[in-house]
């Protein structure tokens, strides 16, 4: 991206950088609460994807030559990875944006954020999607401390956890999942659906292509024991277009035959009729406990990743939902407990109604009040906190 000529006093230029789909579902409606605040007098560039594309950025670079995933992956593309920095690094400072906002994705925004700071320390940093310090590498939020002027959390757990830790401010926005609770929850006749038989029970390998080839098998597994037990279900796997080939082909040698769905809004439909998932973990452990779904959780990586993994992460549980609710009511079976053994009879107690869905129930129902954000919504509040940092304005909260 080449310098544009000087705007007038009146554009407020805003840098974004986000590499992965999370991110763009961040930035893309934080950038419509902008656009309303300063109407023509703003102008985005930086990097994202489809929504962020769709609210008026032009990407530097299509995210998805960044869907890499894995250590032994990110040091294969190493080269291309740099690359990649290195141009957008030169894009902002050419830019010289009023602040440049990085979300999510901090193998890559945090390295960009460093080399835009070096170059020039006057243009304010905003880090929407607080790197997840309480989990591994504590020592990241001190250094966080010298090249970003504020850090916006999705938990309500994180602002104390940066505190502590000395980084920088930090300040709960909320999650955007509190924003979508009525594509969640049922309708009275999609809850009859849920509590009907036979049950729909969501199965949902991964978002990324590396997490359906290892979770494949072991789910279809899962599903045929199930099946074998004489348990009735009907089987619903969401997926993404560009991973439904991969999907369809995994699932092709399974006994029992998932009917797979595509789209958001399909999605979405599916886990308000649904009694029980099985999930790989992520943030849509999260998804699933605000929709009032009871699951049972697995995940497998690589054997460096689990050899790294395994001495750095600092959490007594891997589960999103289980660490916001603050206790382990989710079971979660990771890299050799992840088998067929261990999630059948969870999923059996799911599908009856037993004292491990009971619980996790009566733990989804304390969610709202834990990640309330009052009467302003996470991407109002992550505008005000932008807004408040961007050069020429007052300093931004704490």
């Amino acid at each position: 991206m080449t310098a544009r000529p000087p705007a007038g006093p009146a554009i407020r230029r805003i840098c974004l950088v986000a590499t992965e789909e999370s991110g763009d579902r961040l930035g893309a409606p934080l950038m419509k609460v902008l656009r309303q605040r300063l109407g023509d007098g703003v102008e985005f560039s930086g990097v994202g994807g489809r929504g962020m594309i769709r609210e008026g950025l032009v990407s530097l670079f299509p995210i998805e030559e960044l869907s890499i995933v894995g250590f032994t992956a990110v040091i294969k593309q190493l080269p291309k990875i740099l690359r990649l920095i290195r141009g957008t690094v030169d894009a902002v400072i050419a830019a010289q944006p009023d602040v440049l906002v990085i979300i999510d994705s901090p193998d890559f925004t945090q390295r960009v954020a460093r080399r835009v700071h070096a170059r020039d320390a006057a243009i304010p940093i905003v880090n929407y999607a607080a790197p997840t310090v309480w989990a591994w590498r504590p020592g990241r939020a001190r250094a966080m401390r010298g090249y970003l002027d504020h850090v916006l959390g999705l938990l309500p757990f994180e602002p104390d956890v940066y505190r502590r830790l000395d980084g920088p401010p930090c300040t709960y926005v909320g999650h955007p999942l509190t924003e979508q609770l009525a594509t969640l929850r049922p309708n009275p006749a999609e809850q009859a659906r849920r509590d009907a038989e036979p049950p729909v029970l969501l199965v949902l390998p991964g978002s990324r292509r590396s997490e359906v080839a290892r979770h494949i098998a072991v789910f279809g597994e899962t599903l045929a024991r199930l099946q074998a037990q004489g348990l009735a279900f009907e089987a619903v796997l969401p997926t993404t277009s560009h991973l439904e080939a991969a999907v369809r082909a995994g699932v092709a040698s399974w006994t029992v035959k998932p009917t797979i769905i595509t789209g958001d809004a399909e999605k979405r439909a599916a886990f308000r009729r649904a009694r029980a998932a099985l999930a790989k973990s992520g943030t849509v452990t999260l998804e699933l406990a605000l929709a009032g779904v009871p699951m049972v959780t697995a995940y497998r990586v690589g054997d460096v990743e689990a050899f790294v993994l395994r001495r750095l992460i600092k959490v007594p549980s891997v589960i999103l939902a289980n660490l916001v609710i603050g206790e382990n009511v989710i079971p979660e079976f990771l890299q050799e407990a992840c088998t067929a053994d261990n999630l059948v009879p969870v999923l059996v107690d799911l599908l009856n109604s037993g004292p491990i869905r009971t619980r996790q129930i009566e733990a989804f129902n304390r969610l709202d009040g834990i990640m309330s954000t009052g009467a302003a919504s996470p991407s109002v509040r992550a505008a005000d906190i932008v807004l408040a940092t961007m050069r020429g304005t007052r300093q931004a909260p704490a």
